[in-house]
């Protein structure tokens, strides 16, 4: 029971549920409910299982590329031996009516945003559409699941309406997480090469995916002008998050290897969260009412903090706990993760 409890965590992969949780939690406190715990429940339910589902779906279509891949990572329950197709199919099935219900019990646009996601995820892995194997368009379309569902049914679960202010900040979102996920090719770039998979790396370089990525991180940031309130220390924070990520991506485009590779796009990931944990800060604290030197201390603590951790992973890399190994039940000791990196930069 506890091994099969184990699954479920790492089939919801605890790295993804803090991403697309962080994306829900931004949809909630622009839409004016950033305080509302339970408000925050019952959007998180829904994209969790949500995740489940588009996170099983890829397993199961990638099973023969991951185990060229990822050979030893036991994160992966079909490579590990840690599970069937046949339970991965029925955790699926049970998630994604788990996903359906509780967007119901929100409102039918939540229900429409989860079912144009599952159907997004089904499009993106599985044959014959498998939009994965169709390089730049997977680049793009893959974070409508990852940004734009979590944070649509965040919003659509605040008491206020969508806005034109809201579709900018989900389009400044949007394009920066899409530099975010094109990072992830690099952990991947030699089954996909083996497989014919064309992703942006395979085509374009180490060199012009950096740049590109760059690009998006930039524009990304333009989405400031869609937040309620934008004060000078998170217009500050922003820009010190960006100048940090061009200096990360400046040193992965040059040559270093794979595990020089995995730490700074952990350390990119890092950043990425921290853009987002501050705008959530920023939009709680000014609906709570936070005085000025109040708000201005812990957004500069906040931003200290997130600043020392990716340079922290970008020295060290980063460190796996969560372990399963055979169907047996024997679990390993915390090690660090072989040759695995993020599932995306931002994850």
């Amino acid at each position: 029971m506890i091994l099969r409890l184990r699954l479920l965590v790492l089939l919801a992969r605890p790295s993804l549920v803090v991403l697309l949780g962080l994306f829900t939690a931004t949809g909630l406190a622009q839409g004016g409910a950033g305080n509302d715990a339970g408000r925050l429940m019952q959007a998180l339910a829904a994209v969790v299982a949500y995740l489940v589902v588009a996170v099983v779906l890829n397993d199961l279509a990638d099973e023969t590329i991951d185990r060229v891949n990822l050979p030893r990572d036991r994160t992966r329950p079909l490579v590990a031996g840690a599970g069937t197709r046949r339970e991965l199919l029925v955790v699926a099935g049970a998630a994604a009516a788990a996903a359906l219900g509780v967007a119901a019990t929100i409102g039918w646009p939540a229900l429409a945003v989860v079912a144009a996601g599952l159907a997004l995820s089904a499009g993106y892995s599985l044959r014959p559409v498998r939009v994965a194997d169709r390089g730049a368009l997977a680049s793009l379309l893959l974070p409508s699941g990852y940004v734009a569902v979590p944070y649509l049914v965040g919003m659509f679960t605040a008491p206020s309406g969508l806005g034109g202010d809201d579709l900018v900040l989900l389009g400044g979102l949007y394009v920066g997480f899409i530099g975010r996920i094109l990072l992830k090719d690099f952990r991947d770039v030699r089954g996909d090469t083996l497989f014919g998979k064309r992703t942006f790396l395979v085509r374009h370089g180490r060199g012009r995916t950096c740049g590109f990525s760059a690009a998006c991180w930039i524009l990304g940031s333009v989405g400031l002008a869609g937040v309620d309130s934008v004060t000078p220390e998170l217009a500050g924070a922003f820009a010190l998050f960006v100048g940090v990520a061009m200096v990360l991506l400046r040193r992965l485009a040059q040559v270093r290897g794979a595990r020089r590779d995995e730490a700074l796009i952990s350390a990119l990931a890092v950043v990425g969260r921290a853009t987002t944990a501050t705008l959530i800060a920023h939009l709680s604290m000014t609906d709570a009412g936070w005085t000025p030197t109040a708000y201005r201390g812990a957004m500069v603590l906040l931003v200290v903090v997130m600043v020392g951790q990716a340079a922290t992973m970008a020295r060290q890399g980063p460190f796996s706990r969560l372990r399963l190994r055979e169907r047996a039940g024997v679990l390993l000791r915390p090690q660090p993760a072989p040759g695995r990196g993020p599932v995306a930069a931002g994850s």
